[in-house]
């Protein structure tokens, strides 16, 4: 049998928006920081990850998205 997500809560929604919007401060410090480090390089890749698959969630109501495009294209 298929596995069969359920949709979020409304406390889950925001809780998700929540870390996305960690991410996307995150990636603002280390553009604005301009370290270039591997770590640093390997860190930004990662969050700009995350916040790509949570743009394509689609269970978002009302939440502003653009900061997540704008980080993502930082």
């Amino acid at each position: 049998m298929p596995d069969i997500e359920e949709e979020p809560t409304a406390e889950e929604i925001a809780q998700h928006y929540s870390a996305a919007m960690d991410s996307v401060n995150l990636v603002n410090e280390i553009v604005a920081s301009g370290d270039t480090d591997t770590e640093t390089t390997k860190t930004l890749a990662r969050n700009k990850e995350h916040l790509e698959i949570m743009v394509a969630k689609d269970y978002w109501t009302t939440e502003d998205l653009a900061p997540f495009t704008a980080a993502i294209n930082a």
